[in-house]
């Protein structure tokens, strides 16, 4: 089959602009995977910092630091209990150990405070949310976006009587009532400063206690029905501490 010479240039032209169409998509992927890269490094730096300016706040609070860990994996497992997507439960486990950052900026002597607060005090302790949410700031990318309204709903009440924002009902993130519930089921099983942990089964009694008032009901009902595993998840967690790289995890 022969061609004429118009034919032969059309064909070398088409041949020449396939071939740069060819490369301008091959660079177009390659600078979409050098961006997509570039991006999951800063959520990664920046998670690696929020999440130690976390353990610093927990430490002052802790002495282990292992609290914020167990949080993670709690609110993880308790969100999959609940029958929530594990997209979600994983991203939940990554953001709620930087639930309480805001106490970063609350002084000692509230923090640590044994007694009740004055009414200075309390109002000074109640701003840590918000600071938390601050310093989290308003991130497009998901897992930190997460993280802040974690941080500034975790003391929230079912009842609408938490804080900062009076927030009732399902009208408190999922997140928040989730972590709400673990953290406070957590910190009440550790030794604290100014007492030592109760007993889990008391601690199961007193959450149980706030079904419907402090906490959603729904998540205390699920925490309860899972208590053995969640204790065992807890306790393995004691014994061995996840690193900082596996907190941090992939961005």
């Amino acid at each position: 089959m022969s061609y004429t010479t118009m034919e032969v240039s059309d064909k070398v032209f088409d041949d020449a602009a396939t071939a740069q169409m060819e490369r301008i998509v091959a660079d177009l992927g390659r600078m979409y995977h050098e961006r997509n890269e570039a991006l999951r490094e800063v959520t990664r730096a920046h998670h690696e910092a929020l999440l130690r300016l976390s353990l610093a706040a927990d430490f002052r609070d802790d002495d282990t630091g292992v609290h914020i860990m167990r949080i993670g994996y709690l609110a993880e497992a308790l969100a999959l209990a609940l029958g929530e997507a594990a997209s979600f439960a994983h991203t939940l486990r990554r953001a709620a150990p930087m639930h309480d950052i805001g106490k970063i900026g609350v002084p000692d002597q509230v923090l640590k405070k044994p007694g009740a607060f004055t009414a200075e005090e309390r109002e000074v302790m109640n701003k840590h949310p918000v600071m938390g949410a601050e310093i989290l700031g308003r991130s497009r990318i998901p897992l930190f976006q997460l993280a802040a309204e974690v941080a500034l709903t975790h003391h929230e009440r079912w009842d609408g009587g938490g804080y900062p924002n009076g927030l009732s009902g399902e009208g408190v993130p999922l997140s928040g009532r989730i972590v709400a519930v673990v953290d406070f089921f957590d910190a009440l099983t550790m030794d604290r400063c100014y007492r030592p942990a109760f007993p889990d089964d008391v601690a199961l009694e007193m959450l149980a206690q706030q079904r419907g008032t402090a906490f959603d009901p729904r998540v205390v009902d699920t925490f309860i029905a899972h208590a053995a595993d969640m204790i065992a998840l807890r306790d393995r967690i004691n014994t061995e501490p996840p690193t900082f790289e596996m907190l941090v995890g992939a961005a």
